[in-house]
Protein backbone atom coordinates (compact mmCIF):
# COMPACT_ATOMS: atom_id res chain seq x y z
CA UNK A 1 0.00 0.00 0.00
CA UNK A 2 1.61 3.24 -1.36
CA UNK A 3 1.10 6.13 1.82
CA UNK A 4 0.64 10.04 0.99
CA UNK A 5 3.83 12.56 2.10
CA UNK A 6 3.14 13.63 5.38
CA UNK A 7 2.87 17.10 3.83
CA UNK A 8 -0.35 15.97 2.17
CA UNK A 9 -1.77 14.71 5.63
CA UNK A 10 -5.53 16.23 6.15
CA UNK A 11 -6.06 13.62 8.96
CA UNK A 12 -4.91 11.94 11.95
CA UNK A 13 -5.74 8.49 10.38
CA UNK A 14 -3.17 9.09 7.55
CA UNK A 15 -1.01 10.17 9.72
CA UNK A 16 -1.12 7.05 11.77
CA UNK A 17 -1.21 5.12 8.53
CA UNK A 18 2.55 6.99 7.07
CA UNK A 19 3.70 6.00 10.84
CA UNK A 20 2.49 2.31 11.09
CA UNK A 21 3.95 2.06 7.08
CA UNK A 22 7.25 3.79 7.95
CA UNK A 23 7.33 1.23 11.08
CA UNK A 24 6.44 -1.88 9.21
CA UNK A 25 10.07 -0.90 6.69
CA UNK A 26 12.58 -0.08 9.76
CA UNK A 27 11.52 -3.55 11.33
CA UNK A 28 12.21 -5.30 8.49
CA UNK A 29 15.20 -3.26 7.82
CA UNK A 30 16.27 -4.56 11.46
CA UNK A 31 15.92 -7.54 11.22
CA UNK A 32 17.81 -7.72 7.32
CA UNK A 33 20.68 -5.88 9.31
CA UNK A 34 20.81 -8.47 12.30
CA UNK A 35 20.84 -11.15 9.70
CA UNK A 36 24.32 -9.35 8.79
CA UNK A 37 25.36 -9.46 12.55
CA UNK A 38 24.72 -13.33 12.49
CA UNK A 39 27.01 -13.41 9.43
CA UNK A 40 29.44 -11.55 11.31
CA UNK A 41 28.99 -13.92 14.56
CA UNK A 42 29.60 -16.60 11.82
CA UNK A 43 32.93 -15.20 10.16
CA UNK A 44 34.96 -13.45 12.94
CA UNK A 45 37.24 -16.19 14.51
CA UNK A 46 37.51 -14.77 18.08
CA UNK A 47 34.81 -13.36 20.93
CA UNK A 48 36.58 -10.27 21.62
CA UNK A 49 36.39 -9.01 17.87
CA UNK A 50 32.52 -8.64 18.33
CA UNK A 51 33.04 -5.59 20.16
CA UNK A 52 35.08 -3.15 17.85
CA UNK A 53 34.88 0.20 19.09
CA UNK A 54 36.24 2.55 16.49
CA UNK A 55 33.96 0.81 14.06
CA UNK A 56 31.33 1.54 16.62
CA UNK A 57 32.22 5.20 16.47
CA UNK A 58 32.33 5.04 12.53
CA UNK A 59 29.06 3.77 12.10
CA UNK A 60 27.45 6.10 14.48
CA UNK A 61 29.16 9.38 12.85
CA UNK A 62 27.97 7.90 9.72
CA UNK A 63 24.36 8.15 10.63
CA UNK A 64 24.86 11.12 11.93
CA UNK A 65 26.53 12.77 8.84
CA UNK A 66 22.97 11.46 7.05
CA UNK A 67 21.24 12.58 9.66
CA UNK A 68 22.71 16.20 8.86
CA UNK A 69 22.16 15.63 5.28
CA UNK A 70 18.80 15.17 5.80
CA UNK A 71 18.02 18.46 8.32
CA UNK A 72 17.62 15.36 11.64
CA UNK A 73 18.77 16.18 14.21
CA UNK A 74 22.08 14.41 14.55
CA UNK A 75 22.28 14.04 17.98
CA UNK A 76 18.68 12.31 18.09
CA UNK A 77 20.31 9.89 15.82
CA UNK A 78 23.43 9.63 17.66
CA UNK A 79 21.81 8.33 20.06
CA UNK A 80 19.54 6.00 18.55
CA UNK A 81 22.50 4.69 16.73
CA UNK A 82 23.93 4.10 19.80
CA UNK A 83 20.90 1.63 21.49
CA UNK A 84 21.19 0.07 17.94
CA UNK A 85 24.61 -0.57 17.88
CA UNK A 86 24.81 -1.80 21.22
CA UNK A 87 22.04 -3.97 20.39
CA UNK A 88 23.43 -5.63 17.43
CA UNK A 89 26.91 -5.88 19.23
CA UNK A 90 24.67 -8.12 21.90
CA UNK A 91 22.91 -10.20 19.22
CA UNK A 92 26.07 -10.88 17.41
CA UNK A 93 27.79 -11.97 20.83
CA UNK A 94 24.44 -14.24 21.81
CA UNK A 95 24.98 -15.45 18.02
CA UNK A 96 28.62 -15.84 18.23
CA UNK A 97 28.20 -18.27 21.54
CA UNK A 98 26.05 -20.20 20.15
CA UNK A 99 27.28 -20.70 16.39
CA UNK A 100 30.66 -21.99 19.02
CA UNK A 101 28.50 -24.25 20.82
CA UNK A 102 26.72 -25.75 17.99
CA UNK A 103 30.37 -26.43 16.83
CA UNK A 104 31.10 -28.02 20.02
CA UNK A 105 28.13 -29.97 19.97
CA UNK A 106 28.89 -31.73 16.69
CA UNK A 107 32.41 -32.32 17.97
CA UNK A 108 30.76 -34.51 20.16
CA UNK A 109 28.59 -36.51 17.81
Amino acid sequence: MSRIPPEACETMAEVRAGVDSIDRALVTLLAERMRFMDAAARIKPGRNMVRDEPRKAQVIANAQREAEALGLDPALVGQLWEQLVEASIAHETIMWDRLRAQGDDNARD
